[in-house]
């Protein structure tokens, strides 16, 4: 096996300081590099991206970025054009760290919401001084303008390009980094395993580009990875979605937890590919209907339309299991009914998904288009601090691969771009300035002492069999299956499967050791939430090899 790797080893006459390398490149592998680079200018950051650069979960986000900037006060009525009137509350941060912890059902860790909160107006700061332009209020150009989403209590959503917030916020920070010469950049790289030395330290990584393994040594390795949406049949995110991070942690003997939380969106457009339809558009008045065109939501929640996230998935789920049989395209599908908007406010608030819609055939100004839940975030995944460490010395993870507690069982809309600027910067922060390695309570898991691995499978089998038992709705003989399922497939296949079959056994033993319904982890089978708080949160770390 070669060595080489598709960088200099020698920089490190050029840069004495140290080495980073930041695989993924969302919008907190970006913020991080950034970051790292701006704290500390000696510092040589190698950049890994599985795709292209610009490819990522990020660049799909519509709806925008949460954030209370200081001037919300002066700012209380919401400052998009279809947002409620004079008299809305006023916002706070204070409001902003009440709806996160609600929307989390018991178990977002209350510091790292406050972490995270207070370090949006920061936050949204280090962005516009890397070039993004956030959208302003009509008539107000010295204000962002502000949408609201659902279980968010105050318009506090800014965004750009009206529904294109990931995408412009990527093209900025790209920018950016390609104007750092001190970020060296490897694109389509998939990253094998993490290095270690004798005392299980990271130091550094394994990168397969161009068919050949290279190695690139490091001081310190961040995982910005993203989520596992392909383990789903439907889903928000793109191809690359495959649980790397957490893959790459789990077998470098880094604590995970809540697994078992996956985030499905309400409303992804029913169309092969799914691509998603913001939440942003219920924010502004649009409705869920079913097939007789009757607002159902309000039969399964006071906030309607406007209820978490989770209640929503599953109350379509719900719904469309207690109707009569029929054509499958037509009785069992539910629609996003945005008529009442009309076209000039749909393009101008909503360009890109006018666009969207238009091109599957739909004039939504006009008519209702077809919605169907789709996988799109995991609350769940590599256990840190509120740095980004890990509890493997010198490896760090952020964004939606990192779990530091701050969404609990349900994540609040438009807080994961948020999060990946706020922890980012701390994670970058940490590396320069050092710190201790945080210590988790964590049960040893040895998942190899049940695998049979006879069976032969495709990712489509594998989607099919999470879908069907552990999606948006789950029993305990369900997960009993695909627990069973999961086991007797063999993992000699690529890469990126076969890390979807290592989370996929992961959520699966997560959700079936967690009884009760809590958040985005519904059990039909014991639908009501205990009274009281939930079951506390448990963390796995791989059993060392000869573990009895």
């Amino acid at each position: 096996m070669t060595t080489a790797p598709p960088v200099p080893q020698d920089v490190r006459a050029d840069c004495p300081s140290r080495r980073v390398v930041v695989v993924g490149a969302g919008i907190a592998g970006l913020q991080t590099a950034l970051v790292l680079r701006r704290r500390d200018p000696r510092c040589d950051v190698v950049l890994v991206s599985k795709a292209a650069l610009a490819e990522s979960n990020t660049r799909y986000a519509q709806g925008g970025i949460a954030a209370v900037l200081p001037d919300a006060a002066d700012a209380a009525a919401p400052v998009d054009a279809a947002g409620p009137g004079p008299g809305a509350p006023q916002d706070s941060v204070e409001a902003h760290i009440a709806d996160t912890l609600a929307a989390g059902a018991g178990l977002a860790d209350p510091d790292a919401v406050e972490v995270l909160c207070r370090g949006a107006a920061d936050g949204i700061d280090a962005l516009q001084r890397a070039g993004v332009v956030f959208d302003r209020a009509p008539g107000r150009d010295s204000l962002p303008a502000r949408g609201r989403e659902a279980a968010h209590s105050a318009a506090r959503i800014l965004h750009l390009g009206g529904d294109a917030t990931g995408a412009g916020l990527v093209d900025a920070l790209v920018g950016a980094v390609h104007a750092d010469t001190g970020i060296r950049v490897v694109e389509h790289g998939f990253v094998g395993r993490i290095l270690l030395d004798d005392a299980g330290r990271a130091t550094g990584v394994e990168v397969l580009t161009d068919g050949a393994p290279h190695r690139i040594g490091a001081d310190a390795v961040v995982l910005a990875t993203g989520g596992a949406g392909q383990l789903f049949e439907h889903t928000t995110n793109p191809a690359i979605a495959t649980g790397d991070g957490v893959a790459l942690a789990w077998r470098a003997g880094a604590a995970v937890a809540d697994l078992e939380f996956f985030q499905f969106h309400p409303t992804s457009l029913d169309v092969p590919g799914n691509p998603l339809i913001s939440e942003a558009v219920r924010g502004e008045g649009a409705r869920l209907v079913d097939a007789d065109g009757r607002r159902f939501m309000p039969d399964y929640h006071p906030d309607g339309d406007l209820a978490p996230r989770d209640v929503v998935s599953r109350s379509i789920a719900r719904h469309l299991a207690r109707r009569p049989s029929g054509t499958a395209d037509v009785r069992n599908r539910v629609y996003l009914d945005a008529t009442a908007l009309g076209a000039t406010f749909l393009a101008r608030r909503f360009p890109s998904l006018t666009d969207l819609t238009a091109h599957h055939g739909y004039d939504w100004s006009a008519v209702v288009v077809p919605v169907v839940p789709a996988a799109h975030y995991w609350m769940g995944g590599v256990r840190t601090d509120t740095d980004g460490r890990t509890s493997v010395p010198g490896l760090f993870a952020v964004g939606e691969v990192a779990r530091t507690g701050v969404h609990g069982a349900n994540r609040l809309a438009s807080n994961s771009l948020l999060e990946g600027v706020v922890f980012g910067a701390r994670c970058a922060a940490a590396i320069v300035h050092g710190g201790r390695v945080p210590e988790f309570d964590a049960e040893p898991l040895d998942l190899d002492v049940e695998e049979t691995g006879t069976q032969s499978f495709t990712r489509r089998d594998l989607q099919a069999l999470m879908s069907d038992h552990a999606g948006i709705l789950r029993t305990g003989s369900g997960l009993a299956v695909a627990r069973k399922h999961l086991a007797s497939y063999r993992s000699d296949t690529d890469p990126g499967t076969a890390n979807l079959l290592l989370c996929a056994r992961l959520l699966v033993h997560s959700a079936a050791h967690r009884t009760g319904s809590c958040g985005a982890h519904y059990r039909s089978d014991q639908p009501e939430t205990a009274p009281g708080r939930p079951a506390p949160s448990r963390s796995y770390v791989r059993a060392p090899e000869g573990t009895p």
